[in-house]
């Protein structure tokens, strides 16, 4: 159980962020560089995102009178303009996710530094301000990704799964809050089939995809944890199941006791409890590894699991 929870603003129970990762079609891009304009029927697929559900979310957002966080690689930034200052003009927070949904993790610390920053550029175009958060593309952060967030001036990172409660990345450079998730709250592992992107899960029922949700959510009330969880427009923003998201949302607030809040907003009250010493977070130093452990032998090669 979780013994060191954050005292959330108003008593409140639990701090709760319903984060949208907006790839849209960069991930196709990505995969198949050269013959990505052949591949129509899943680029219809992915611009479902920026063209049907973030409308549809924003509506929800207004209905309901609240404001979260969108990560967005800098190219569907750029390339969609218009949805991104709709986001802006509502009031919610635009969050760096990459510039094509690329993977730190196969990139040299300086290629991941250009991408850091040609994506902070794109946001900041839009936002008027540079990015104070990051969830790296496929959650790949890299041993080098936490120097290059606290160089770029970052507060906040939301890629890993290491606790169920906020707590500190901190390397030699400095410190970042870690907003911490988990694959059981990321709906692409509940819906998301495409032969394209080589993802291919059993498709969920929208009930069975929020009772997953809804669980993790009641746990996290009840001992006053954190609820982040991943979604993204071309997957929940259809119509069977964002409805049943309205209806989660809902429930969420007939509850009671709940902050909904932006990641961002998240991140600075945790600073401020840290600050005022009514928080003693965890603290990870990174990197956790730095090359191969010495246990293995010189010529042993990766076999798997």
């Amino acid at each position: 159980m979780i013994r060191n929870g954050v005292p959330w603003p108003n008593g409140a129970r639990c701090a709760a962020a319903i984060t949208f990762d907006m790839d849209a079609d960069s991930i196709l891009h990505l995969q198949y560089p050269d013959d990505a304009d052949m591949r129509v029927a899943t680029q219809s697929f992915l611009r479902f995102d920026p063209l049907v559900a973030v409308p549809r979310i924003l509506e929800t957002y207004r209905r309901f009178g609240i404001k979260q966080t969108f990560f967005a690689p800098g190219w569907c930034v750029e390339r969609y303009p218009g949805t991104m200052e709709q986001i802006v003009k509502d009031g919610h927070e635009i969050a760096h996710h990459g510039y094509l949904h690329e993977s730190p993790n196969k990139r040299s610390r300086e290629e991941e530094r250009y991408w850091l920053e040609r994506g902070s550029e794109a946001i900041r175009k839009v936002t008027g301000k540079n990015p104070r958060g990051w969830r790296a593309p496929l959650y790949d952060f890299s041993k080098n990704s936490l120097d290059l967030l606290i160089e770029k001036g970052f507060i906040y990172d939301a890629s890993l799964m290491g606790d169920e409660v906020p707590y500190i990345l901190r390397s030699k450079a400095g410190e970042v809050i870690e907003l911490p998730s988990e694959w059981a709250m990321d709906d692409a592992v509940h819906y998301l089939f495409s032969l394209d992107l080589k993802l291919m899960m059993p498709i969920q029922s929208p009930d069975r995809a929020a009772e997953v949700f809804l669980s993790e959510f009641e746990a996290a009330c009840e001992q006053g944890g954190l609820w982040v969880t991943t979604w993204h427009p071309f997957i929940s923003g259809r119509r069977a199941r964002w409805r049943r998201v309205e209806r989660m949302i809902e429930e969420m607030l007939n509850r009671g006791g709940v902050w909904f809040a932006t990641m961002e907003e998240i991140a600075l009250h945790v600073q401020k409890c840290i600050k005022a010493g009514t928080y003693k977070p965890r603290v990870d130093e990174l990197p956790i590894y730095d090359g191969r452990i010495p246990e293995l032998p010189k010529d042993a090669k990766g076999e798997g699991l």
